[in-house]
């Protein structure tokens, strides 16, 4: 076989491979989290013995498991005992206080991943196969799964977008939070800013999941919650910030259009929107992790896509907003991209 045309050694079929096996990495990580056997690794000795009776499993599953996890860069291992990584001590193991396991359930839920069962069917009809309209299917009992369970991969946005949009302001405001979800956006400015009173609107199960959050950080005497969809339901207002947070890539451009004007007429005159995004370059293929979350819109939306600063700054200005700024989060796959009224 020719190698000419790949100069960094034989060309094989690794990568076909690799992504036809994919799933099972996906499966490895959820079944150890399942089982807490990030937590044996982190106190036990790191046998098999010890961790298969922390986690009431079969050894044989356990060292096969934990053999896997070490392949993949998860575990390392040493005379037959197994001890964390830097990524896993510190992302995996729940006593650390940088865990995101919890996001598991619901990156790894099947209703989640059901679409990808059936990709090609997903693609020729260029819209999810879940019923309705998928995941932003009006009271979609996903988002307080997400509410629940995401909140640790969003916390280390929450004080850098809080910052953007405040931008020094420490005087009195009101903000609107649209799809609060698990709230620690609107919660980060009324932290950052004790003069800040925050709404928070989503799903009304959702948004007891956000009012706990609030009250933990101390400031649920400073946040509102307005029940319902943002597509429907009185902003009211005036406010001096509306956040739209992960939120409008579940939607074609004249939805978010129509969303942002209604955003915009909420807002007092020279007020700030806010979308926190995964903001690909124009090229649609990097980096990576932004531009491969449009695959996920494709698989769980009838309309949603990852979309370029070039695309949200074009909606933004028809919807009347200007001095579009855009603020990637460092260390982070999220674009900040803010407009004012």
């Amino acid at each position: 076989m020719s190698n000419q045309n790949h100069p960094e050694g034989p060309l094989t079929p690794g990568l076909v491979f690799e992504m036809l096996h994919a799933h099972q990495r996906t499966a490895a990580l959820k079944a150890a989290i399942d089982l807490d056997l990030f937590r044996a690794i982190g106190e036990g000795p790191g046998d098999v013995a010890s961790i298969a009776r922390h986690c009431a499993a079969s050894e044989r599953g356990i060292r096969i498991l934990c053999d896997f996890l070490t392949i993949n860069g998860v575990l390392l291992k040493q005379d037959g005992h197994y001890r964390h990584t830097p990524t896993s001590a510190a992302f995996l193991d729940p006593r650390s206080p940088s865990s995101v396991a919890s996001i598991a359930h619901f990156l790894a839920n099947p209703a989640m991943q059901e679409p990808y069962r059936n990709l090609a069917e997903v693609i020729r009809t260029g819209r999810t196969s879940l019923e309705g309209d998928g995941s932003v299917e009006p009271e979609n009992p996903i988002w307080v799964q997400f509410a629940e369970t995401m909140a640790p991969m969003m916390a280390p946005m929450a004080a850098p977008l809080g910052a953007v949009v405040l931008n020094g302001h420490n005087g009195p405001m009101r903000v609107l939070d649209i799809a609060a979800g698990h709230g620690l956006f609107g919660i980060e400015i009324a932290k950052q800013n004790p003069e800040a009173h925050v709404t928070g609107l989503d799903w009304a199960p959702v948004l007891r999941v956000a009012l706990g959050n609030a009250r933990k950080a101390g400031v649920h005497d400073r946040y509102n919650m307005l029940p319902g969809s943002a597509f429907e339901v009185d902003f009211g207002g005036p406010y001096d910030a509306v956040l739209l947070t992960n939120f409008l890539h579940h939607f074609d451009k004249p939805t978010n259009i129509g969303l942002l004007k209604k955003v915009r007429a909420s807002l007092r005159p020279g007020g700030r929107a806010a979308t926190l995004e995964f903001v690909p370059n124009e090229d649609r293929v990097s980096p990576p992790m932004p531009a491969a979350f449009s695959m996920t819109m494709l698989a769980s939306t009838p309309a949603g896509d990852a979309y370029t600063f070039s695309e949200l700054t074009a909606m933004y200005n028809e919807a009347g907003f200007g001095n579009i700024s855009g603020h990637p989060i460092p260390m982070s796959p999220h674009t900040i991209v803010m407009g004012h009224a």
